[in-house]
């Protein structure tokens, strides 16, 4: 006869939005952010145990489909009637019941999928990446943006991070000026680097197929190792073209909105990188069937970022620790973009590596005093 074990029960489900400052305006091809907003989730089970999510988008519907407000609502009204009263523990369960009534919405999905990790963790007593198939590493190096758009500063910057030892992978966000000017600047940082750091673009889709062509030679031929998403995720075919005629590798981003767009890159061979995003898969769960997909394919990772804050960050590292290979490391340096946080204690950025924690969870707590001055009235 077999033990009874009572089910623990998702209760409540809150949304809340939070605006945080930025050290500097981060400008891409499509926006300039001036601040970061955050949703943040707290999911409250009947064993008393609460988890932790975010939801994280960059510059309100610019970059896509969700935005921080149309997340809350969603979640809200939609999302959370769905999630009260089913088993907290089978998370499974959860989101595929959320599958079946809701499509698309990954970034709300990522951040419910995240709390619920987070409070099986704590119920567990284990890490996030325990429950995700066991971390193979404690540490993620990160990548940093250059983004004040002057050549001498973005090299001063670049220079100071690596004598600090916080950052030796450079990316530099262009599209949105004139393309030789763009070019000059990248290779001109890249020089003055040399080989003590990596040197990586951006265009955010800004490139139509032919100065792609051209641009994409000149940046690979001047050292550059890697460009990403340089035309639009419409244009797949172009994208194989410019996949098979690049010296330098060309990572899928935008191109990436969910696990089955995945598939279908790596079929077509429009990549030879693809940027992991837990928000735009639906969540650290989703986001491994990515890198799975990509791993079959023979396609390189690279653990990408919504600029989320500390809750999005840590949910995005604890499924990326568990990777086999991650060749192009990561990009998960949100929190040290904003000067502000709400957590009690910041994640841990030291020798080039976030720091993963190994506390039952995603390792947060929340500072609530801190979370109720920064919340959106």
């Amino acid at each position: 006869m077999g033990i009874e074990v009572s089910q623990v029960l998702i209760e409540s489900v809150e949304t809340i939005i939070v605006d945080l400052p930025t050290i500097r305006p981060h400008k891409l091809a499509m926006h300039t952010m001036q601040h970061q907003t955050l949703v943040v989730i707290r999911l409250r089970c009947s064993d008393g145990i609460e988890g932790l999510g975010e939801s994280t988008t960059i510059g309100g519907l610019a970059y896509g489909n969700e935005s921080p407000e149309s997340i809350k609502q969603n979640i809200d009204s939609h999302l959370a009637p769905l999630l009260i009263g089913q088993d907290a523990a089978n998370i499974n369960a959860a989101m595929l019941r959320l599958d079946k009534a809701a499509k698309g919405n990954t970034f709300a999905k990522s951040g419910l999928e995240s709390a619920l990790l987070d409070a099986q963790g704590k119920r567990l007593g284990l890490p996030v990446s325990e429950l995700l198939g066991g971390r193979v590493r404690d540490g993620l190096e990160v990548a940093w943006t250059l983004a004040s758009g002057d050549t001498a500063k973005d090299i001063a910057e670049a220079q100071h991070m690596l004598e600090i030892r916080r950052h030796r992978i450079f990316k530099l966000k262009i599209g949105a000026g004139e393309v030789d000017r763009d070019l000059k600047h990248v290779i001109a940082i890249k020089q003055a680097l040399g080989d003590t750091a990596s040197v990586r673009v951006d265009v955010n889709q800004a490139w139509d197929e032919s100065v792609a062509l051209r641009a994409c030679r000149i940046l690979g031929d001047n050292g550059i190792d890697l460009i990403e998403q340089p035309i639009s995720r419409i244009n797949r075919s172009g994208q194989v073209r410019l996949n098979q005629r690049s010296p330098a590798p060309i990572m899928a981003d935008e191109s990436i909105e969910s696990v089955e767009d995945a598939f279908s890159l790596a079929a077509d061979g429009a990549a030879s990188i693809f940027a992991l995003k837990i928000a735009k898969n639906g969540g650290p769960r989703a986001v491994l069937r990515t890198a799975q997909i990509a791993e079959a394919a023979g396609i390189a990772l690279y653990g990408g970022t919504m600029l989320e804050g500390s809750i999005g960050t840590l949910a995005s590292a604890h499924a990326f620790v568990t990777l086999k290979q991650l060749t192009w490391h990561t990009e998960l340096f949100g929190p040290l973009l904003l000067t502000e946080e709400i957590v009690t204690e910041a994640p841990v950025y030291r020798d080039f590596q976030l720091h993963v924690p190994r506390t039952p969870g995603l390792g947060l707590a929340l500072d609530e005093e801190r979370l109720a001055f920064f919340r959106r009235k």
